[in-house]
């Protein structure tokens, strides 16, 4: 027998494994006691919208006297391609990674190029940058095996269900190692502590299968050939060619932006967000969202924000919004070169810092920006590099990055002092308006004033912005047709991901990966 039930619970109620398994079997009229019963959550998420009791909504299955199915609707095939046709591809985050394991699937042997060092590697170059202020420009937070998501937090949710199936990428990370949670929680998230080793198994079985994962190897020329994009070429002079190739270099590699446009190849300046990262204490986000007088208690998890607001500068609207919210997390040093200051926010599985933080940016189009249109299509990228450097000047010329208390950012007084934080290499006072430009700052301002309405005691000089917030999507596209995904006027060239502006995270990432090696092969394989 097998019985589907639908309950509204409080958090002790859902969060604690042999109550909730009581309350089911009792729902579906089965005794507790029964030994051939079992449950299964399907759905879960929590609704904390009513100030007198934060409750858990759960779809669940009981089982009595049946084995229940695997939660994997899907199987992954992953044939032997070593003597395969074979593919570029030049990246490898999440786009650069689910593209090869696709490839595999539909017998294309993939070669992915990557820049940085394996996962367990970039390690060390993080705690470089973290502790000595050295930033590696090939293997930092954003470059090197599973790209900027992995040591950025890890949330699955996405909004972007029209490029893919999620729940076929949620299945295959849980086919690879990932907890069975994330094909239940409303929000899934895995980790930052636990996206390392579910990369290097995605690693494995490309390598098993008989494709190619080369690190430390920098793409630096292109083998075009007409108007056809025959190769690559690498910092050693080798050159790798395929049957196209799929350009996944997320949105921070500005010399491969530089590179396509020596090449004369056609990109795109892109409209994207900048801002800040904003720090709280996650006990008084906590007492905001779960109304809560003193803190959440044992079985809700650490709460999270969304906001937005529209806002006006010099006659013209512009949304300010919270970005990658980060509950019980930390905020990283994300530069990817020694003279810039870049910051990120991530989470470990089990969001047990004492800190919330999020991304709080403003919306730039390319009309806020007359004076870098001399920069063709590489305009808002020069303008966030700029921006980047000033945080760093402010900062004293090193990773400690520019900050300030929030209401003496409102009132335009630098703050005396600065709060306890998360931000490793450490916060300097300083004036942020100074930092930012003056319609970020102005936009930020006013936003704040309004988030302070909408949830009350977030506007607070217990909370405390830090600079700069830049990276929060690429400020370049690289076009493609939006049927073929090729790029329209160099074949075999099929721009994907975050970098080529198709995504914004992990799952959206890696189903335009998919999705981009799909087109690939159905244009250009030789079926024998």
């Amino acid at each position: 027998m097998r019985k589907e039930l639908k309950l509204v619970l409080k958090p002790e109620e859902a969060f604690q494994e042999q109550v909730l398994r009581d309350i089911l079997l009792r729902q579906a009229g089965v005794s507790p006691q029964e030994k051939s019963a079992d449950v299964r959550v399907l759905k879960r998420s929590i609704d904390a919208r009513s100030r007198r009791q934060v409750k858990v909504n759960i779809q669940a299955e009981v089982f009595v006297k049946e084995t229940p199915p695997s939660r994997l609707t899907n199987t992954f095939d992953y044939p032997n391609v070593s003597n395969a046709q074979q593919m570029i591809i030049v990246g490898a985050g999440p786009a650069g990674l689910f593209a090869a394991l696709r490839a595999i699937e539909l017998g294309v042997k993939p070669v992915v190029i990557e820049r940085g060092k394996d996962v367990r590697a970039r390690r060390r170059d993080l705690a470089a940058i973290n502790k000595e202020h050295k930033v590696n420009p090939e293997s930092n937070y954003c470059f090197g095996e599973g790209g900027a998501g992995t040591y950025s937090d890890g949330k699955l949710y996405t909004r972007s269900k029209k490029r893919g199936d999620i729940r076929r990428i949620l299945e295959i990370m849980v086919a690879h190692g990932a907890t069975e949670e994330i094909l239940v929680d409303a929000h899934p998230h895995i980790g930052t502590n636990k996206l390392p080793k579910l990369v290097e198994e995605w690693r494995e079985t490309i390598r098993n299968a008989g494709g190619q994962v080369l690190f430390d190897t920098k793409v630096t020329d292109l083998v075009i050939e007409g108007n056809e994009l025959k190769g690559v070429v690498t910092q050693d002079g080798e050159k790798i060619t395929g049957m196209g190739v799929v350009l996944a270099t997320g949105h921070s590699a500005r010399d491969i932006f530089h590179l396509l446009h020596e090449h004369k190849v056609l990109i795109e300046a892109k409209p994207f967000a900048l801002g800040v990262r904003i720090e709280h204490s996650q006990n008084l986000i906590d007492q905001i969202q779960y109304h809560c007088e003193i803190d959440r208690g044992p079985y809700l998890p650490a709460s999270s924000y969304s906001l937005v607001e529209q806002t006006m500068f010099k006659g013209k609207q512009r949304g300010v919004f919270s970005f990658c919210m980060c509950p019980g997390g930390f905020i990283v040093p994300a530069a990817t070169a020694q003279e810039e200051l870049v910051v990120n926010g991530m989470s470990p599985s089990r969001r047990d810092s004492k800190f919330a933080n999020s991304g709080m940016v403003v919306a730039v189009e390319l009309e806020d920006l007359p004076q870098y249109q001399k920069y063709g299509p590489l305009a808002a990228m020069e303008f966030q590099a700029e921006v980047e450097r000033n945080a760093w000047v402010y900062g004293g010329k090193t990773q400690v990055a520019p900050a300030q208390r929030m209401q003496d950012f409102v009132n335009g007084k630098v703050s005396n002092s600065l709060l306890s934080t998360s931000y490793q290499p450490g916060l300097a006072s300083v004036n942020m308006h100074e930092v930012l430009p003056d319609f970020v700052a102005s936009r930020l301002k006013d936003a704040f004033l309004a988030f302070g309405k909408k949830m009350r005691g977030y506007l607070t000089n217990e909370a405390q912005i830090i600079g700069v917030e830049s990276r929060t999507s690429s400020p370049v596209r690289v076009p493609r047709d939006k049927d073929t995904f090729e790029h329209p006027q160099l074949k075999r060239l099929y721009p994907c991901g975050e970098g080529a502006g198709y995504a914004g995270g992990i799952v959206s990432a890696a189903m335009d990966g998919e999705r981009c090696a799909e087109k690939l092969i159905e244009q250009y394989h030789r079926t024998k």
